[in-house]
């Protein structure tokens, strides 16, 4: 534990040059802290000590859990005993799921895609075959399952496995139409193999194909059906090693199913057919059906459909069969959607999907393939979603999914991260959400309720926010590492439908996606929520447990900078900042929306992107819009879209930039405060000379370097590829795009290539006299605004993109009861500090180094029934934790770039501390966050890296390479929160959760679910006593004696090769040099040994039944002939 004293600090310091001008002193090389000149002033030098508690001790990167849908999905099991769910992904990605909180991510180290997954039923493990032909058996009896063994095939392509129920032998077929065998104990290939060329007749010419299908006989264990693609069925007798019997088609195979007497099986076919085959009499289908074709009048063959890719075959023993199958539309119906059709004796059911189908499987009551299957509901795999249809209702309803796997319904476009916020907000939420709940599921329970998962002991509650391409916002109970939507809003519903075909006549700058979400403001002690969208509108929402019919207030603003006109800026000539009394009556002009729309051919000028809705609006209980801010067209040029966004429900102000500047609009008398560029905001404090620009070149539109800075260091090829619209925001594609389009996205970008290899600073050379200056960032704060300031007072600070920091005063109306009549007015400070790089984040530390919230209005609802004047007042917290209700003569600013971190002492404005975070690459995200009572800074770097700092020294404490940034997705949604918590999106439907907390870390794993818990198998019904005595069934098939190496050898070693796994419980990595190593492999080798014990007890007795049961029986049959003589038999 390190203390800070600051006063020895400042009394070392000789006299420099003003921090406004020169930022305080330059930074030492990368990652190094520097300590500059400057003078403290009376009233900011530090005279208390403070004492930092955190140290690297306290942090650690690792993943905690996935939440949506899993990304292009490949690959579907089930435990119909442990009742677990496994869904296998193009890249590699396992995600396993039981009852809500049960979630599972593996990834496949290869990341090749899944080809197929198969549980070991009741056994704790699972198999999965990939397309590197490598098969895995992944351990599922801890809580972070771990490849045990791996077997790589080096001369064929695995196509199709298939383990029988309480087996040890994996059937693998091939491209080359083998099949293989694998000991699954052991992952060892057999000597065994069925070649293709031995399955088929002599006299067959061609290959059949590759094996699409792998089933041992319910009937007999001994029999293996054998599929091929060509249209070849073998049925092989594996204790002779021949062919019982071989069937041909002439459409090609796609999938095979059994009845459960083992007695016919059913194919389906690539012409949209159904065959129904029996072993008695294998020439030709004993049945043939074409169940979506339409039926010839002259009575020929139906007319072919689309491929039946995929068929279930299961028997009930009260009703008729079920049939399930995918695929097998007609033809003449090309838009015809995905579907998914269920026969039930002649009722034939076609379920139409919204998106294509993967895979399904049939969930039924029983584990064994020789009894009635009794079907009570099938799994649906689509593209993009995972349904459960209820077979036990003759409608067929689906069950209603508690995954939170519609994260994807429309693309995410941002996302913001609460932990430990107010503890109510979370039961408010739910209770209006839960109004607009669909209806018609099924009142049966989700089946797939396996596993076991338990509150851990983080119980504080956290709430996630995404935002989406199509204007709605999702709040999410994340707390306890789960996730549930709790409400759902749609910002699109203050503005009128745009009618097909008027694109162009409108004023619209976004082709696709117009009302997208892209940043998201919201204070979860007021309650207050504030959007802004890509088409250049800001929302401001109030909370309200009461529904209300009500217009929406809307302001135009005008934010164009005219910087053709701009050579240095001259406080006498021009002032920036008018007075109160000359700003309001023009502003006032400007409220309401009068929406003029431009005449063909002339110039758009102050007209909106969208149309507010001018008639009254039924607004539902949750969040209503309180006032919409729309910027607009100036002189023919479209607005830009806005890069920043601050709320503050104590000021009753709301403030968002550009590229071209500041506004501030004061939300409760719906008025506009200031609307002006941002070379304006300076005043006289600007430091910089500009240099008259060309009117040309102030016209491009704005995807201006501001946006692709530091981008060609990384990905220079990347650059080329900015789209114009905004579809790069939303698309689900991964193609990587400009990681810094997030900030300031264009509607018409062009390729500057000049100007991209510019390096940012704050030094006057190297600015960029082509680029416009971007607001950035944006802090509500009772703040010192001057270096001779005694008191706090209400500031706004403003960061831009060239690392400039300006701090706007404010001043409000003393009583609350004038706060709606009297006028608020913004004036400058006269305060500019810099940095180098664009300015991401700001905070507050009081002088114990305590961080200190924004001040805000403690919630009331705005349309309560009381209105009396006690509910009418407004409670106000201005300095929160309470216990800095003195905040002392002085305060700590942190404010961090994307290229490095400063802390200044207030009201001296002092620069006490910087820290270099990054020169070759740029930070995306930075947040000041709390952690075990302490305050942090944490950082997201380009490059890959996380980072957290200590507060106020800048001392680094954590600098991990955790994820390298490959698209604009993860750089748009990466955010930290408190407590150690960040998250960002993984892929298009996911939502990755991590942990920088060692304290979590440790806690992991009780927090997560179990996927195995003790199941008894059930009992196999009786078969009667003369086919358990005499062998009739397939139970007395010994594999181990036709499969083990005594009988059939050894596999050519060329053929594949045996990996072993990283082991079987979490850790054994990390201690493998060490005792505990010795001793995590000393317990897994008896847990190995206790299970072969408990498998060799279990053969035992087995054996001591069938010997007993031998001996009685030889006992009556002495009994029955003692007395008989030797003629008598």
């Amino acid at each position: 534990m390190k203390k800070f004293n600051f006063r020895k600090v400042l009394d070392g310091l000789t006299a420099a040059s003003p921090v406004g001008s020169s930022g305080g002193g330059s930074g030492s090389g990368a990652g190094g802290s520097v300590h500059p000149g400057g003078t403290a002033g009376a009233a900011g030098t530090p005279r208390e000590e403070i004492q930092e508690t955190l140290t690297s001790d306290y942090f650690q990167i690792c993943k905690t859990v996935r939440h949506g849908f899993p990304y292009l999905p490949t690959a579907l099991a089930f435990d119909p005993v442990q009742k677990i769910l496994a869904i296998g992904t193009r890249t590699g990605a396992i995600r396993i799921l039981g009852r809500p909180g049960v979630d599972c991510y593996c990834q496949h180290e290869s990341g090749a895609a899944v080809l197929q997954l198969q549980f070991l039923i009741n056994e704790g493990a699972l198999v999965s075959a990939c397309a590197d032909d490598a098969l895995h058996l992944w351990n599922l009896r801890q809580k972070r399952p771990a490849i045990l063994h791996s077997l790589k095939f080096n001369r064929e392509r695995i196509t199709y496995c298939h383990l029988p129920f309480q087996s040890k032998w994996l059937y693998v077929g091939t491209e080359r139409g083998n099949t293989h065998i694998v000991n699954i104990e052991s992952f060892i290939l057999s000597g065994y193999v069925i070649m293709w060329n031995k399955a088929i007749e002599l006299s067959t010419k061609t290959h059949p194909g590759p094996v699409v299908h792998l089933s041992d006989s319910p009937r007999d264990e001994g029999k293996l059906l054998i599929g091929y693609e060509n249209g070849t069925i073998v049925f092989w007798d594996l204790r002779s090693k021949r062919a019982d019997l071989r069937a041909y088609y002439d459409e090609a195979i796609h999938s095979v199913a059994w009845h459960h007497e083992g007695k016919q099986f059913m194919c389906s076919h690539s012409d949209g057919s159904l065959t129904l085959w029996n072993l008695k009499s294998p020439n030709r289908p004993f049945q043939t059906t074409i169940p979506h074709g339409k039926v010839q009048r002259d009575g020929k063959k139906p007319e072919s459909c689309k491929p039946i890719l995929k068929v279930e075959y299961k028997t009930c023993k009260n009703s008729e069969p079920f049939v399930v199958f995918s695929g097998g539309l007609s033809y003449d119906k090309p838009c015809r959607r995905p579907s998914l059709t269920i026969m039930h004796g002649k009722a034939i059911t076609v379920l139409e999907m919204d998106h294509p189908i993967v895979d399904f499987l049939t969930l039924c009551e029983t584990p064994y393939p020789n009894e009635f299957q009794e079907p009570y509901a099938v799994v649906v795999l689509l593209e993009k979603d995972l349904i459960v249809v209820d077979l036990t209702q003759t409608n067929f309803p689906i069950f209603e999914n508690p995954y939170p796997i519609d994260i994807h319904e429309s693309p995410v476009t941002c996302t913001e991260y609460f932990a430990d916020c107010p503890p109510d907000l979370i039961p408010v939420l739910y209770s209006v959400g839960a109004k607009h709940k669909k209806q018609g599921y099924s009142n049966k329970e989700w089946p797939i309720s396996g596993g076991a998962w338990n509150l851990g002991a983080q119980t504080y509650p956290e709430i996630i926010i995404t935002g989406h391409a199509d204007g709605s916002v999702k709040f999410w109970d994340a707390s306890a590492i789960t996730l549930q939507m709790l409400y759902k809003l749609k910002t699109s519903k203050v503005f009128e439908k745009q009618k097909v075909g008027e694109g162009k006549a409108t004023a619209e700058i976004v082709e696709e996606d117009p009302f997208a979400v892209q940043m998201m403001y919201w204070c979860p002690e007021s309650r207050i929520f504030c959007v802004a969208g890509v088409s250049a509108y800001v929302i401001v929402y109030r909370f309200s447990k009461h529904e209300v019919n009500t217009e929406i207030a809307s302001l135009e603003v005008r934010l164009q900078s005219e910087v053709e006109d701009i050579i240095t800026p001259e406080p006498e000539t021009n002032p920036p900042f008018p007075d109160a009394s000359s700003q309001l009556p023009s502003l006032k002009s400007l409220s309401g929306s009068t929406n003029t729309v431009a005449c063909e051919g002339t110039m758009k000028d102050s007209i909106p992107c969208l149309s507010v809705k001018t008639r009254p609006v039924r607004m539902p209980p949750g969040y209503q819009a309180d006032l919409v801010i729309q910027l607009v067209w100036v002189d023919g040029e479209p607005p830009q879209q806005i890069t920043s966004l601050a709320v503050n429900s104590a000021y009753g102000l709301v403030a968002f930039g550009n590229c071209n500047g500041l506004a501030v609009v004061d939300f409760m008398q719906k008025t506009v405060l200031l609307s002006m560029g941002t070379l304006d905001l300076y005043g006289s404090s600007d430091p910089y000379q500009r240099q008259p620009r060309s009117p040309r070149k102030s016209r491009q539109f704005a995807a201006d370097n501001f946006c692709m800075r530091g981008l060609s260091n990384f990905y220079p090829d990347l650059t080329k590829r900015i789209r114009t619209s905004y579809q790069s925001l939303t698309e689900l594609s991964d193609s990587p795009v400009s990681l810094e389009l997030e900030r300031c996205k264009s509607p018409t970008s062009e390729n500057r290539e000049n100007s991209f290899s510019r390096s940012r600073s704050s030094s006057v050379s190297s600015i960029d006299r082509d680029s416009k200056e971007a607001i950035t960032a944006l802090f509500f704060m009772e703040s010192f605004a001057r270096k001779n300031d005694s008191a706090v007072s209400s500031c706004l600070w403003v960061g831009t993109g060239l690392g400039m920091v300006i701090i706007l005063s404010l001043n409000l109306p003393a009583s609350d009861d004038s706060r709606h009549s009297e006028p608020v007015v913004v004036s400058p400070s006269g305060t500019v500090l810099t940095l180098k790089g664009a300015v991401l984040t700001f905070a507050c530390l009081d002088c114990m180094g305590t961080l200190t919230h924004q001040p805000y209005e403690v919630w009331r609802d705005p349309h309560s029934a009381d209105d009396g004047d006690k509910t009418r007042k407004r409670k106000l917290v201005m300095h929160s934790p309470s216990s800095s209700q003195d905040m002392g003569d002085h305060q700590f600013a942190v404010i961090c770039s994307e290229k490095q971190a400063k802390v200044f002492s207030l009201p001296s404005q002092t620069c006490l501390y910087v820290h270099n975070i990054t020169e070759t690459s740029f930070l995306l995200r930075a947040d000041v966050v709390t952690l075990c009572n302490s305050v942090c800074l944490a950082c997201f770097c380009a490059n890959g890296h996380i980072m957290t700092l200590s507060l106020p020294s800048l001392r680094p404490l954590l600098d991990m390479n955790y994820l390298p940034v490959t698209d604009m997705r993860i750089a748009r949604t990466f955010c930290f929160t408190n407590e150690g918590q960040a998250l960002y999106l993984s892929s298009p439907t996911e939502i990755q959760r991590l942990t920088y907390s060692q304290e979590m870390c440790d806690n992991l794993q009780d927090m997560l679910g179990d996927l195995f818990t003790p199941v008894e198998t059930p009992e196999a019904q009786n078969r009667g006593f003369l086919k358990g005595l005499f062998g009739g069934s397939g139970q007395a098939f010994d594999r181990e004696e036709l499969f083990g190496e005594a009988t059939a050898g050894k596999a050519s070693r060329s053929l594949a090769q045996h990996i072993p796994g990283s082991g079987g419980i979490e850790g054994v990595r990390g201690a493998a040099g060490g005792v505990i190593g010795d001793l995590t492999r000393a317990r897994i080798a008896l847990d190995e040994r206790g299970q072969k014990l408990g498998e060799l007890d279990e053969r035992t007795a087995s054996m001591m039944a069938s010997a007993e049961a031998f001996s009685k029986h030889a006992h009556e049959v002495m009994l029955k002939y003692k007395d008989k003589k030797w003629y008598q038999f």
